[in-house]
């Protein structure tokens, strides 16, 4: 399953673009992000929507094909707090965060006022069906064509490939953990699934009541990070204490290089 000829996607917005670490980064806001998604869901124009945070970041310096697939993507949004005070200390400020399970709930309450179909497609199983139960309850109009399991095999991704061509969904969630729902999604789209893909991480997880999201105070002062790291201790210790340390200081390196 090759997916080493990756391809710029096409952009419709005309909006400015940011480097921080070799990372491309569009200077949107969630309104106006979208806004512009729906210009791709309007013109059938397939679209990764992507979102970086320090992590992905400082795995985009080891790992060349993720490098490839984040630069590659039509609309590249700043999904944490450590990305945008980064930007503002290197004098290239980003409006806002952007954080995914905002935007997707955004993109599915679009959808539920527009009638676009949506596809999700991750988790463990009870998770994903959990997931829309509560979609269909809190958006009565919600047209979800399908749900698959994030439990398959590099085997199976032309199946996946094949029943989403079959549902024609105008937004697939994917709740896979990175890189591989990175490398996930750049195959489906070289088997031309013409949708709009947007990876969401762990936010089936929360939209299903299995994980707790922190308080309002805390996502305002930038703190969400540190309620995550109380609820999963043992899997995100490393990448929140020790990733983010090496963020600050490739960040601080880029600062006193220029």
């Amino acid at each position: 399953m090759k997916i080493d000829n990756i391809k710029s996607e096409k952009r419709l917005g005309k909006n400015k673009r940011i480097n921080i670490l070799g990372a491309e980064i569009d200077v949107l806001t969630a309104r106006e992000t979208v806004d512009l998604v729906e210009n791709y869901v309007k013109t059938k124009t397939p679209l990764h929507l992507m979102g970086v945070n320090a992590d992905k970041i400082n795995a985009m310096q080891d790992d060349p094909l993720l490098f490839k697939i984040v630069n590659s993507c039509g609309v590249i949004n700043a999904d944490g707090a450590s990305v945008v005070l980064a930007s503002r200390f290197l004098e290239k400020a980003l409006p806002e965060r952007v954080a995914g399970i905002d935007l997707m709930q955004q993109l599915v309450s679009l959808s539920n006022q527009k009638g676009y179909s949506v596809y999700l497609l991750g988790a463990k199983p009870q998770t994903v069906k959990k997931t829309k139960c509560v979609l269909e309850k809190k958006y009565p109009k919600i047209n979800i064509v399908g749900i698959h399991d994030g439990y398959f095999r590099k085997k199976e991704w032309d199946n996946i490939a094949t029943q989403l061509k079959k549902e024609n969904p105008d937004f697939v969630f994917v709740g896979i953990t990175s890189p591989l729902k990175e490398y996930l999604i750049e195959y489906l789209q070289s088997k031309n699934v013409n949708t709009v893909f947007m990876g969401v991480g762990g936010s089936f997880d929360v939209i299903s009541g299995q994980l707790k999201r922190a308080p309002l105070w805390m996502q305002k002062s930038n703190l969400e990070w540190l309620f995550r790291v109380s609820q999963e201790p043992k899997r995100l210790f490393k990448r929140y204490f020790i990733g983010n340390n090496k963020f600050i200081v490739s960040v601080l390196n880029e600062k006193f290089r220029n």
